[in-house]
């Protein structure tokens, strides 16, 4: 497998997004899904609708989320949009709960640890996805990036649970955080490799590294930031911009990033990243192209 080309710049703005963006010269043909984080009710450190404001109309996109797997603002479509007017996503743009009505499942012949992947339905009304990412911690995880949004991300409720519990159907709550860690990373390779094979090449990524802290934006109330913005990635590999993401928390000169890498070394963060490149969705083996905005 060919270096993938990972493009950076430190000089994190909207329109930097566009112009990074465009550097891929990669054509997201017909109808574009975007997807983000929401943001729970009380967080403080996702990014906001008008920070991708310029991103989603140069695309013409639908932001697109699913349903979450555990009780808050949006364990149900009526919630989740609730909360989607109240963050301002509906002021600005189309906003699809992909799973509002029903799964279709995505076979993962492959799969290291689960052979299938709930989705939302809603998935099938488009042809290409930008995966908009925020990059930080997470609680389970150990980071946030690429390969979380197409997994747990894009997965349905219920395949949210699916993959938590490693493939155990009809698991409960507890059963979610009662698994081999190691086996649970697996899963999320499983699972962002099915959406990865789904789009057929008609995907692209961009992580943006601000706000970082060691929780989710799936925290209703995360720990501040504790290390500096570092800048915009973007790429056609999820493994190599994850990989990059992490490759420049560790050659940061900010004392902070002890706390974040803490965060991830803990839950073995990057694992998921060896499950996905071995899953063959992208490679590790990046070019770093740095550019001045």
């Amino acid at each position: 497998m060919e270096k993938a080309k990972v493009y950076f710049t430190r000089n994190i703005s909207s329109e930097n997004v566009v112009k990074l963006f465009k550097m891929l010269e990669k054509d997201l043909p017909g109808k574009v899904a975007i997807k983000v984080h929401s943001g729970e009710k009380g967080n403080q450190n996702y990014l906001k609708p008008e920070f991708m404001k310029p991103m989603v109309d140069y695309l013409n996109g639908t932001i697109v989320e699913c349903n979450t797997a555990y009780d808050g603002a949006r364990d149900t479509t009526e919630k989740h949009l609730k909360l989607m007017e109240e963050h301002e996503w509906s002021n600005y743009f189309n906003v699809d709960i992909m799973d509002s009505q029903k799964d279709i499942v995505l076979d993962i012949p492959n799969g290291k640890v689960i052979k299938k992947n709930y989705v939302g339905e809603n998935i099938k009304n488009y042809d290409s996805m930008l995966v908009l990412s925020h990059f930080k911690g997470h609680p389970m995880g150990g980071y946030g990036g690429a390969l979380k949004q197409l997994s747990i991300g894009v997965a349905s409720s219920k395949g949210k649970r699916y993959i938590h519990c490693v493939g155990k159907e009809n698991g409960s709550y507890e059963d979610m955080f009662q698994v081999d860690q190691e086996k649970f990373l697996e899963a999320m390779a499983d699972a962002a490799s099915s959406v990865v094979n789904y789009f057929k090449g008609n995907i692209a990524y961009i992580n943006v590294m601000c706000n970082m802290s060691v929780d989710c934006d799936c925290c209703n109330v995360a720990e501040d930031p504790c290390m500096k913005d570092i800048g915009i990635l973007a790429s056609l590999d999820p493994v190599a911009i994850d990989r990059a993401c992490i490759d420049l928390v560790k050659s940061s000169n900010d004392e902070g990033k002890e706390h974040l890498l803490e965060r991830i070394n803990s839950r073995k963060g990057t694992h998921t990243i060896d499950a996905a490149e071995e899953l063959e969705i992208g490679t590790q083996d990046y070019e770093l192209i740095e550019v001045d905005l």
